[in-house]
């Protein structure tokens, strides 16, 4: 019986320390808000991610070590990023796909932040807009991309996956 009740206390010690040693599950997430500003006509777009998850995908998809953040960051950063953002984040405006402005980036933290812009957007002739959001979705099965539009007091969000990619709204 002492045995039986020392293995058993063996046992749930080791799964503790297992437990304990065992690190959390990394959450594979963006966020963009895109917003219409009636002042410039124009979607302003904001998106986060993961620094390192973004120096990961840029390796492996185009085999540059970027070294975002760094005083070594590379100089075609920029190029690569905008590259990889203009194959993966897309908006069309009733069935059209629009070009951005990719205007550049900050550092908060480990998450970079990309300001983009669509210029001369007229709300009063535009009615549909559809978001395509596969940012980091080819290297991570679970990456989540949280989209928020906002226009003329209204505001939708979405939750894009890998299988399901694209969120609608009317404007």
């Amino acid at each position: 019986m002492k045995l039986k009740k020392a293995q058993t206390i063996a046992f749930l010690l080791s799964a503790i320390l297992l437990l304990s040693f065992t690190a959390a599950h990394k959450f594979y997430v963006s966020v963009t808000n895109v917003v219409y500003s009636e002042k410039n006509n124009s979607f302003q777009i904001t998106s986060r991610v993961f620094i390192d998850d973004l120096e990961n995908v840029l390796m492996e998809r185009y085999g540059v070590k970027t070294s975002l953040a760094t005083p070594e960051e590379s100089e075609t950063a920029n190029f690569y990023i905008e590259k990889y953002l203009k194959t993966k984040f897309l908006v069309e405006l009733d069935g059209e796909t629009v070009p951005y402005v990719f205007l550049g980036k900050k550092y908060e933290n480990d998450v970079v932040v990309f300001y983009m812009e669509i210029e001369n957007v007229d709300l009063e002739i535009v009615k549909t807009m559809v978001v395509q959001n596969e940012v980091l979705t080819d290297l991570f099965d679970e990456q989540q991309n949280i989209v928020h539009v906002k226009w003329k007091g209204n505001k939708k969000s979405f939750v894009l996956v890998r299988e399901n990619n694209k969120g609608m709204l009317n404007l």
